[in-house]
């Protein structure tokens, strides 16, 4: 063999290793769940839903919303949409009773702090109406269904 044919025959084996290894690490760590993640962030977060929802629907809502925004994060495409609804109508109604000065673990709609004005009160009231509306209960479901189909877990909502 030539001088020059081993080159090229060394070159085609550099540039042959490079292509495995450039799609082995294109592919990752081997992992082919798509889910694993989620599913594993699911059961992460499990515990503190249940703890914040025991405060009732919309206080609860508000306090599971961290462990909300980082299921979001680490969601898959099919329910993305979902999480990214139920994140945003929680950080709504936290918005208006922010911006009102008002705490939701005490703010009463039918007999509202003297402090409230007319304007805040109706941005918590439709943001409240929002997060229970029918299109923010069927995200919520279909969160809730994923993780027991798919993570094989309760997110305990």
């Amino acid at each position: 063999m030539s001088p020059r044919s081993r080159r090229l025959a060394a070159a085609a084996v550099v540039v042959a290793v490079a292509l495995v290894v450039g799609f082995l690490w294109l592919r990752g760590s081997g992992d082919d769940d798509p889910f694993a993640s989620y599913c594993s962030e699911v059961e992460n977060r499990r515990e503190q839903v249940g703890a914040a929802l025991a405060a009732g629907p919309e206080v609860g809502l508000i306090r599971a919303l961290p462990s909300f925004e980082a299921l979001e994060e680490k969601s898959p495409d099919d329910i993305r949409a979902d999480w990214q609804l139920v994140v945003a109508r929680i950080t709504d109604l936290e918005k208006a009773l922010s911006d009102a000065g008002v705490d939701a673990a005490t703010y009463d709609r039918e007999d509202p702090p003297a402090s409230v004005s007319a304007d805040d009160r109706k941005a918590i009231d439709t943001a409240a109406v929002r997060l229970g509306s029918r299109e923010t209960a069927a995200a919520l479901s279909r969160v809730q269904q994923q993780a027991r189909d798919v993570c094989k877990t309760p997110l305990s909502l």
